[in-house]
């Protein structure tokens, strides 16, 4: 069921990426890409937090059949509205949706699987879990470039193929009987408002906990961690332009251009867990992040400036590497450092702060990339923030150790 589920999300994300931006009856601007990442990303931030009350309360089992079912017809909406010439705005709010019902999805995929798997193999499961959900997602985006290249070229017709995952996702589930997920009903649990309400003074007391002195380093990674996905963010939408408009004049050569950058970055990625243990393992996961960042600062100017394919995609695998390594030693910092009734409430912050992060570093891109996406400026802004982040953590480093 994650596995469909999450192929799903792949096919539907380019499928609406595609349409901001290679669409050939479009013309994409820094602007709209920055707006398709706010549908994606926001809704992760801002109801994730929240989702966990109610899938307390709800049968998760019943959460994915119905979570799918309406994510598939709300994904025909979307495929509709592509056709129809409808004002952007009502196209975002419908993709808007389908994400935001993903994340009950998503977190009722977490929350179920103590259900699933013995207490004894609960590590592995977590490992091996997500990392297939990404690996289907991946999978996913493959299909629907290839159906948007080869097949149909047309962005409705690969986001029904996304409606058609999401139903058979959701008729995955009826494989399972509707309480095997949980939650227990004898559980006694608090009224929603109050549930909610408590959600947010959690939220707060989770950033207080941070600031204590015993959890510095982990709040610097975190703040560290922040700023790399700002620059990953910046990056992505530099990318984007450049694939649509720099190194290709034929909207089907940039989507294959922006295919193969992302299949590059994802391999830096997969290199970056392989190396991640041993290398933290020998540094320490702070100076592991100050090794990451340090390279960015250098190697971000000098393959990015000259603007040309090779030196980009060869940038495209070096930051996903560095930005891969980073969040792991951060993710160490934090699972170590912060106690472990506030750990759940600290990655909610952390969730939080990643994605926007993310949608900010967009929208910053937006105001500052020209039409081709050729910004000196903004590159060399990022080298900065990458060589303040080496700065800040070596420095607190140095004084965590004298």
């Amino acid at each position: 069921m994650r596995l469909l589920s999450q192929g799903a999300d792949g096919v539907y994300q380019v499928a609406l990426a595609t349409y901001v931006v290679f669409s050939p009856e479009k013309q994409t601007s820094a602007a709209a890409i920055a707006s398709a990442m706010a549908v994606l990303l926001l809704p992760y931030s801002f109801v994730g937090p929240f989702a966990g009350v109610l899938l307390d309360r709800w049968r998760r089992r019943q959460v994915f059949l119905y979570g799918n079912l309406l994510r598939a017809l709300l994904a025909g909406v979307t495929a509709v509205l592509m056709l129809s010439g409808v004002p952007d705005w009502l196209f975002y709010a419908s993709a808007l949706c389908v994400t935001a019902v993903n994340r009950f999805v998503l977190a009722g995929l977490s929350a179920a699987l103590p259900r699933v798997v013995d207490a004894d193999r609960l590590v592995i499961a977590n490992s091996l879990s997500p990392t297939a959900g990404t690996l289907a997602a991946t999978a996913g985006g493959g299909l629907a470039v290839a159906v948007r290249l080869v097949v149909s070229d047309s962005d409705a017709a690969v986001v029904l193929l996304g409606a058609a995952l999401y139903l058979c996702s959701a008729l995955a589930s009826l494989s399972m009987a509707p309480a095997l997920l949980g939650p227990d009903p004898e559980l006694v649990r608090p009224r929603l408002g109050a549930a909610l309400a408590g959600i947010a003074r959690g939220l707060v007391a989770g950033v207080r906990h941070l600031t204590e002195p015993e959890r510095r380093e982990a709040a610097w990674a975190l703040a560290s961690m922040t700023l790399m996905r700002f620059c990953y963010g910046a990056l992505t939408v530099m990318v984007l332009m450049l694939c649509r408009y720099a190194w290709s004049s034929d909207s089907d050569e940039g989507l294959a251009l922006l295919g193969l950058a992302v299949g590059i970055s994802g391999a830096g990625f997969f290199v970056a867990a392989v190396m991640t243990p041993w290398a933290a393992g020998r540094l320490g996961p702070g100076l592991w992040i100050v090794a990451c960042a340090a390279s960015a600062a250098v190697l971000v100017p000098a393959l990015g400036l000259p603007f040309a394919q090779v030196p980009w995609l060869i940038a495209a695998f070096v930051l996903g590497v560095v930005t891969q390594g980073a969040k792991i030693a951060t993710d160490t910092l934090v699972q170590s450092s912060v106690d472990d009734g506030f750990r759940g409430r600290v990655f909610s912050v952390y969730d939080v702060l990643f994605n926007v992060a993310f949608v900010s570093a967009a929208g910053v891109a937006a105001l500052m990339l020209p039409p081709d996406g050729r910004s000196a400026a903004l590159t060399i802004a990022i080298s900065v923030i990458y060589a303040a982040v080496t700065a800040t953590m070596t420095g607190f480093s140095r004084r965590r150790f004298t």
